[in-house]
């Protein structure tokens, strides 16, 4: 359960009761004190201006409390989101202010991210395959991990000739679909996923990388929408949900208490997805065609064994992440 909201700041301090002092002990820094407004119920800390390094150094204290791992990073993020820099234009400022408009939207920022709220939710995107992507509540935020599966696509698709047609199954936020789709110019891509909110943020980044004509968009699960369709494609791509129902709990709490479940639940043992989508997915092939599936904890050995049991696969392999631990399940259609 997430943390209930705490009082209203203004309900804590208020106007000229509140010292440097106090305010250094709440909020890690001390103001440069401003003329105070007649009758105004906004903090202190909220109406003056604060030296950015003083900002920085108080809210990594307060991040590294909260239990964030990486508060000084996620400190320096959330800075640059407020005041729009690079973090080359944050340390050449360090000695700049925060106005009034910027420290409240700061500290706003900054006591979401205490409780747990992912930094990718809080600033709305999160960089994958050097490119800009939009996230929100309602879509998993990509991992550098998946990068190996899109990889994969691309580099199996190179040596594909003609025009090609590729299927995402539970595209999210779209980063699968759109990075494909822009390093494959002959590709023409097909993108499912069963909600709706999650098509829409898809669909926004497939716009903001210049994309949107060459992907299909189609809502249900996994292969519902393309019922009565006899498409069949160069390659099936999918990074289905693989977290054991019982280990859910056990995640970070930034990923339990915040990403949906429904694109982390794999069932039981994980492996609800998955022979779905090799029984369903591999008459859909070309032959020829790549089955690419990204796969998580120990499950790339029995999901490498459905692979083969299928019999019309070969060169079934499994692929390693930077970690090197076992990330993507591939194989092909025999001819």
């Amino acid at each position: 359960m997430r943390p209930p909201h705490p009082p209203p700041l203004d309900s804590r301090f208020r106007g000229n009761d509140v010292t440097g002092a106090s305010v250094t002990q709440y909020y890690g820094y001390t103001p440069l004190r401003g003329n105070d407004e007649p009758g105004t119920s906004v903090p202190d800390r909220v109406k003056d201006a604060a030296i950015i390094m003083d900002v920085l150094r108080g809210s990594t204290t307060r991040l590294a409390e909260a239990g964030c791992a990486t508060s000084r990073l996620d400190a320096e993020l959330l800075l640059m989101e407020v005041l729009g820099w690079s973090r080359e234009d944050l340390y050449r400022s360090h000695e700049g202010t925060l106005d009034a408009f910027e420290a409240k939207r700061f500290e706003a920022l900054v006591t979401r991210r205490e409780r747990g709220e992912p930094i990718a939710y809080l600033i709305g995107r999160r960089e994958f395959w050097s490119l800009d992507f939009i996230v929100s509540a309602d879509v998993l935020i990509p991992r550098p991990e998946t990068e190996h599966l899109v990889e994969a696509v691309v580099d199996f698709l190179a040596s594909r000739p003609g025009s090609q047609r590729i299927l995402d199954l539970g595209t999210g936020s779209g980063a699968i679909a759109v990075c494909v789709a822009k390093e494959c110019p002959r590709a023409e891509v097909w993108a499912t996923d069963i909600s709706a909110a999650a098509l829409a943020v898809a669909r926004n980044n497939a716009r903001r990388h210049g994309v949107d004509h060459r992907i299909r968009w189609l809502q249900g699960d996994l292969f519902t929408p393309l019922r009565g369709s006899a498409e069949c494609f160069d390659a099936l791509v999918s990074n289905p949900p693989y977290i054991p129902s019982r280990e859910i709990a056990w995640l970070p709490g930034d990923v339990s208490e915040w990403e949906p479940a429904l694109a982390l639940d794999g069932g039981t043992d994980g492996m609800d997805f998955y022979p779905r989508i090799v029984r369903d997915g591999t008459p859909r092939l070309r032959e020829g065609g790549l089955l690419a599936l990204e796969v998580g904890g120990d499950l790339a050995g029995r999901v490498s064994e459905l692979y083969r049991a299928h019999g019309e696969l070969r060169r079934v392999r499994v692929l390693q992440d930077y970690a090197g631990l076992p990330r993507v399940v591939a194989g092909e259609k025999r001819p």
